[in-house]
């Protein structure tokens, strides 16, 4: 076997490695953080982001499969629901404050529910977007998984509804603490309430770091509007004769 032909070998085996997806996945965090840090934090330049890109970038110019890729990041993945359940954590520690301010949340709850759905959908329909992109838009605000899930059931098209609870969260957190200290929102729950009502996962990761109480009640408002959106869309969208 020749050089070229032992290199080709081994990058053949790369390639459907589970260890490649690993390695890129963590690669491009440390990366991602690396920057973030440098950044001052700037939320334009938080991991999530810049580490899609890094990914995106290396497969397409390695030509190695999603499918590939994804058979070592499936296992980086797989942490993703004890992260998630791990929220509960600062939640609890902020149970005292979510009591008090328990039906102000739920108003809060469904007035987001409704205004986030209706809105998506009415600007769709404002610019011609067919009924099933419109169905596709509306749950938006939740965490993309979820996202999926209720767009499959509403008959939406399940990747336009990740792509742009996706994007939703992005923007969320990039705008949303700028938007708090122009309309002069100072409390942070408050602040981690609206985060994870409209911005989901991004968003509760973006108020952590402003504090443990704006990333409780973010995590408390992205679980909340997951469960809500999942229950209320569908009726909602069948009331309006959508679907």
């Amino acid at each position: 076997m020749t050089f070229d032909e032992k290199i080709s070998a081994i990058w053949l085996m790369l390639q459907g490695s589970p260890l490649t997806g690993i390695s890129l996945t963590l690669l491009a965090y440390v990366l991602a953080m690396y920057l973030y840090k440098k950044s001052n934090y700037q939320p334009v330049l938080s991991p999530f982001i810049t580490s899609m890109v890094v990914v995106i970038s290396v497969l397409l110019i390695t030509g190695i499969s999603y499918q590939d890729y994804f058979a070592g990041g499936k296992f980086i993945h797989f942490l993703l629901g004890p992260a998630t359940v791990a929220l509960a954590v600062p939640l609890y520690h902020q149970l005292h404050r979510i009591k008090q301010l328990f039906i102000p949340i739920i108003i809060t709850l469904i007035a987001s529910v409704f205004i986030g759905a209706l809105s998506a959908i009415g600007i769709a329909d404002l610019f011609g977007a067919s009924v099933q992109t419109q169905i596709s838009i509306a749950p938006k605000s939740v965490t993309t998984p979820v996202a999926m899930g209720i767009s499959e059931q509403i008959g939406g098209i399940v990747s336009l509804s990740a792509g742009l609870a996706a994007t939703t969260g992005v923007v969320g957190g990039i705008m949303g603490i700028k938007i708090f200290s122009l309309i002069g929102v100072k409390d942070d729950r408050f602040r981690g309430l609206a985060m994870g009502l409209t911005s989901h996962g991004l968003g509760t990761a973006v108020a952590f770091q402003e504090s443990n109480t704006m990333g409780a009640f973010s995590g408390l408002g992205m679980a909340l509007a997951s469960f809500t959106t999942a229950f209320m869309l569908p009726w909602l969208l069948s009331a309006l004769a959508i679907i």
